[in-house]
């Protein structure tokens, strides 16, 4: 099962990623490439995969990506190798932008959407400059992207809104919980038990 979150720079996404992972079993992050600087607090292969534009690009020519997309300058993508290789880790977390979300629900891709949404525009604003990765002129142009982006939310099966972050990891465990009951993602577990009924625990 892959699930799939995404929003607006800002809007907490990975930080709810993060929790997921410390507290589903059976998760697996899928770590994407980026030709963004690395920041001091991410961890290489980790949090992404840091490369170079030249690099990013030649993968590029070389279809190695499920979807890519240039966001604020700089190249994300999630390579095909990548997800083959979690596949066999249980459910994948996919942290993506906007763009590229997009990209998978247009390649119509078996797969959970969920948006995550800061409350207010105001409250976004205020964690771009709080967290102090970003300038001034790019913290107006990623608000100037992220009121486009919210214009897709409607797009996605489920949404949550970060407006308290226990609470917003509280709804996102339950959709990605709610997602591994459903029929069809059981099939594997629900076979051998309907055949131990068929024939009475023989």
């Amino acid at each position: 099962m892959l699930i799939v979150i995404t929003g607006p720079s800002g809007c907490g996404k990975s930080t709810l990623a993060n929790r997921m992972l410390a507290e589903i079993e059976n998760l697996a992050f899928s770590v994407s490439y980026t030709t963004r600087k690395k920041r001091e607090t991410e961890i290489e292969g980790k949090d992404y995969n840091f490369i170079s534009a030249d690099q990013f690009e030649r993968m590029i020519r070389d279809e190695k990506f499920v979807e890519w997309a240039k966001v604020h300058g700089n190249y994300y993508g999630t390579s095909r190798s990548e997800l083959e290789k979690k596949t066999g880790q249980g459910d994948i977390l996919l942290d993506i932008d906007v763009q590229g979300a997009g990209k998978i629900k247009e390649k119509n891709m078996e797969a959970t959407f969920v948006f995550i949404l800061p409350p207010f525009f105001p409250e976004l604003r205020k964690r771009l400059e709080k967290r102090g990765q970003d300038s001034l002129p790019i913290i107006l142009k990623r608000l100037e992207v992220a009121r486009e982006e919210i214009k897709h939310c409607r797009e996605f099966d489920y949404i949550v809104i970060n407006d308290e972050l226990d609470k917003a990891a509280g709804e996102l465990k339950s959709v990605l919980l709610s997602q591994r009951c459903r029929r069809e993602n059981r099939e594997k577990e629900i076979k051998p038990i309907l055949r131990s009924f068929a024939s009475g625990g023989d």
